[in-house]
């Protein structure tokens, strides 16, 4: 589809990958989200006739959401492509490509927010301490995987991304860089110190190879743990954990802020912990804790 764009459309298209990559200094994989959005925004503009950026005006914008619509895209969906049209349209403004930044006046639905899927707190218990057992490396690695996820509250991608220089074990700290590449400071417990110490000393040795590097997990070729492999490892951990929802690691990172918040924490706390720009997406855990305080009552108030 990219290949098929007329040069100048295709033109204005590098030029949008280059300020996103140099400019905002996006991850590769917000990076390649953005682009490939805007590819198909440009197609949908070269299918109505537009061959110029200059072309793309408010009405080709509603025309390619219209389109996303028809095809059963969801409003979560349809909002991301809208915020995708804003970034690129407000780009080709600030470099001069367009005369005005016709992004500005395109509405789009709001996504709706669905409550993510949690374990309880003594699911939560008894999935990293199923994995504490383990003995040889890939086990051992596991256990790290888990403990780490639900004691910090990290992304899987900064999970895999830390290198061993990266854990400091006198204080407890993960230096973690994050979206925006964005560095911040997680604490982690004692339960996750152990896990740890353990593949430090006995797991990771045994499956470094030249090719390891400095990074801390590795996969069992000796590389660099695969975010993949990571997510494959919560699945099955959470498949045997009893009564437990299908979630991955971002279920297990949903779970830490929960729990956290319903330990006592201050939602701006836990905003820091999980490396969250805005206030307002951190406050989805306070509607879960909502919705099992109202489970609760529900069960136990006599006149519920």
């Amino acid at each position: 589809m990219r290949a098929a764009l007329p040069s100048p459309l295709a033109a204005a298209l590098d030029g949008y990958e280059e300020h996103l990559r140099t400019q905002r200094d996006l991850s590769d994989h917000t990076v390649r989200g953005y682009v490939s959005d805007a590819v198909g925004l440009l197609d949908h503009l070269a299918r109505r006739g537009g061959g110029q950026v200059h072309d793309l005006d408010l009405a080709a914008l509603r025309s390619w959401l219209a389109q996303g619509r028809t095809k059963g895209h969801s409003r979560a969906t349809i909002a991301r492509h809208a915020a995708s049209a804003r970034s690129f349209t407000a780009y080709l403004r600030r470099a001069g490509l367009s005369p005005e930044d016709v992004g500005q006046r395109l509405v789009s639905p709001k996504a709706h927010r669905v409550l993510p899927g949690v374990l309880a707190p003594d699911q939560a218990r008894a999935l990293v301490e199923a994995a504490a057992g383990a003995e040889e490396p890939v086990g051992l690695r596991d256990a790290v995987v888990l403990e780490l996820l639900y004691a910090s509250g990290i992304r899987v991608s900064e999970l895999v991304g830390l290198d061993v220089d990266d854990v400091d074990r006198g204080r407890r700290l993960l230096r973690v860089l994050g979206k925006g590449r964005k560095e911040r400071s997680v604490p982690y417990g004692v339960p996750a110190d152990r896990a740890l110490d353990a593949w430090l000393t006995r797991g990771r040795p045994a499956l470094a190879t030249p090719d390891s590097g400095p990074a801390l997990l590795l996969g069992a070729r000796g590389r660099r743990l695969d975010a993949r492999e990571a997510r494959r490892t919560v699945h099955a951990a959470v498949a045997g954990t009893p009564g437990a929802p299908d979630i991955g690691p971002h279920g297990l990172r949903h779970s830490a802020a929960t729990h956290v918040l319903e330990g006592g924490a201050d939602l701006r706390s836990v905003q820091e912990l999980l490396g969250h720009a805005s206030l307002a997406t951190t406050q989805i855990y306070t509607h879960v804790t909502v919705e099992r305080l109202r489970a609760v009552h529900a069960q136990a108030h006599p006149r519920a």
